[in-house]
């Protein structure tokens, strides 16, 4: 992957025609991607979302990512709400550089972190040049 200048984007709600199954907001979570010699690591920003509400699925080379929000209903009246709570889908689609069963995901302070390891193939390798 080559450096690029990415602008920085708000906070994005998912435009879906599809039908949801909760009466919440759906987000693109916002990513950061970096690359080394063996692995690529995503570090997805789902705040509000417990370790336990993501779900994170890998078929047909279709990552997919889906962070729930726990909703709770408070006893206050909203004033002004600036920041919109909602659950977030992303979804990315995985060349054959990445060795799809080692993948490793964990969750802290609302980052999911992906770690992807590139397949052999994929890893840069030193031909040595022998004298004859």
């Amino acid at each position: 992957m080559s450096e690029k200048e990415l602008p920085v984007r708000e906070k994005q709600e998912l435009k879906s025609g599809a039908e949801g199954t909760r009466n919440v907001p759906v987000y693109i979570p916002a990513v950061d991607i970096y690359e080394s010699e063996n692995e690529i690591v995503l570090l997805a920003d789902m705040p509000g979302v417990a370790p336990g509400d993501v779900d994170v699925d890998l078929r047909d080379n279709q990552l997919t990512l889906l962070g729930k929000v726990s909703l709770e209903e408070k006893p206050e009246r909203v004033l002004l709400q600036e920041y919109g709570v909602g659950d977030f889908y992303r979804q990315f689609t995985l060349s054959s550089r990445i060795d799809q069963g080692k993948i490793e995901a964990s969750m802290k302070d609302g980052v999911l972190t992906l770690t992807l390891p590139k397949a052999e193939v994929a890893k840069p390798k030193k031909v040595v040049v022998k004298a004859s």
